[in-house]
């Protein structure tokens, strides 16, 4: 019942920039975490950023100082801005959020959206 959908990918060209959205909604009580990540043609997925409900912010080395990853309260919105984007950038980004998924849970679950394309080519 929960859905996770990301938007907003895309063709630019290096040096360029894009900005991802990121919904989530249906039964999930409350989301403490969404993170970002990314899988390039033929690599393995790898996390790029996340934020947490206690305002925490990380991000993977490459990104730093050009990605910023932001969320509205509650977490069900949120966004990761990339500038100065390079062709290593290139993947299918992910959404994910992790949370409760009732008021009786004593474990938290993830729930992931199926991803953007984000091309970074001249």
């Amino acid at each position: 019942q929960v859905q996770v959908v990301e938007s907003g990918g895309g063709t630019v060209q290096p040096g360029g920039s894009v900005t991802l959205s990121c919904s989530a909604s249906g039964t999930i009580f409350l989301i403490n975490d969404m993170a970002w990540s990314r899988q390039a043609p033929g690599k393995e997925r790898e996390l790029v950023a996340e934020i947490t409900s206690d305002g925490n912010l990380k991000y993977v080395d490459s990104v730093k100082g050009r990605f910023t990853i932001s969320a509205e309260k509650g977490l069900n919105m949120g966004y990761l801005q990339m500038n100065n984007l390079k062709p290593e950038d290139t993947g299918v980004y992910f959404c994910k959020v992790r949370g409760y998924g009732d008021y009786y849970a004593k474990f938290q679950d993830d729930y992931w959206g199926l991803g953007t394309q984000v091309t970074v080519s001249s």
